[in-house]
């Protein structure tokens, strides 16, 4: 077990995601537009989850740069993931839902970008409370974009919703 933030369950679906290859199966089967944008998840432990975007043709805006739903993408399974895998870690049925998303843009990001999110600990006490308590609860994930040189040039907060399912 990685630890307290992952429980067996979790831990086996987590290294199933980090396999290259178990990750592709799980985006062409769930996510195929995230899959044919090259999504990759470098990173998903309890300091965070990082998943990686590339740059190029899939990605790009008509002004060669990367086109910002893509960077919404990846910001949003930077968060996700760990969501998901908290999620099946959970003693109960927990249900989840994004309900927002916001965005600011501060540079532009040519070639490959990152995408992490380092909360992971406080978004696993929150899905816990939701199973625990049977009332919804709402989790802002905050993810951070970064360009190939590792300067922030982009911010998104995920807004989800946890509720256990009876």
């Amino acid at each position: 077990m990685t630890g307290a933030v992952f429980n067996d369950s979790a831990d086996k679906l987590r290294h199933q995601v980090l396999s290259s290859f178990g990750f592709r199966i799980f985006l062409w089967r769930q996510l195929p537009l995230a899959a044919f944008a090259g999504l990759r998840l470098r990173s998903l432990d309890e300091g965070g989850c990082t998943v990686i975007l590339p740059g190029g043709w899939r990605t790009q805006n008509p002004f060669r740069s990367t086109y910002f739903a893509a960077q919404a993408m990846a910001a949003e399974m930077s968060t996700g993931a760990p969501a998901l895998v908290l999620v099946r870690g959970s003693e109960a049925k927990v249900s989840l839902l994004v309900t927002e998303v916001r965005a600011r843009y501060t540079r532009k990001i040519v070639g490959e970008s990152q995408f992490t999110f380092r909360e992971v600990g406080e978004m696993a006490a929150t899905i816990e409370r939701a199973a625990r308590t049977g009332e919804p609860a709402v989790y802002v994930a905050r993810s951070v974009g970064r360009n190939a040189s590792g300067e922030v040039a982009s911010e998104f907060e995920v807004t989800w919703s946890f509720k256990r399912r009876d």
